[in-house]
């Protein structure tokens, strides 16, 4: 998908899971995935990826792996959401596993926390699938976690 170039913020609202989805882009790339009850009044309606996302809601399989994303979190963070971005589509893993993918050790508490706080601060969900761990904590509402892992077969 060529963003080149796009910025701003675009969100529209889908009807499937009772609330809008509205995406930042800076450069070109994702920075932000969010789920407000409804679009803001000045986000654009009209972008591909908003397309992309209402045709997967709708069933319509999307890994999302050609969209660029730009993680603005520190590098541990960053290590827990790329090695989440790795769980393929409907697959799922358990935190601990995910630690391990991470190459942190899951039986050392701060690791895990780590592993949770990433999750919970997930800044790009969706295109970051924390829908795809079992047990949690998600940055993407409940809602909209249980419509993804229907539509994943999870």
């Amino acid at each position: 998908m060529d963003t080149t170039g796009t910025s701003g913020v675009f969100a529209r609202e889908f009807d499937g899971i009772g609330r809008a989805i509205e995406v930042g882009f800076a450069g070109g790339r994702v920075i932000s995935v969010s789920f407000p009850a409804t679009a803001p009044a000045d986000a654009a309606a009209d972008h591909d990826l908003l397309d992309r996302i209402e045709a997967h809601l709708g069933g319509e399989r999307d890994a999302f792996d050609d969209v660029a994303t730009g993680l603005t979190v520190p590098t541990d963070r960053r290590a827990v959401l790329e090695a989440l971005e790795t769980i393929p589509y409907g697959e799922e893993v358990s935190v601990s596993r995910l630690t391990r993918l991470a190459a942190l050790d899951a039986d050392d508490p701060e690791d895990l926390e780590l592993v949770t706080s990433a999750l919970r601060e997930n800044p790009i969900p969706i295109l970051f699938p924390d829908h795809r761990v079992q047990g949690g904590p998600y940055a993407t509402p409940g809602d909209v976690r249980e419509k993804l892992r229907r539509v994943e077969g999870l």
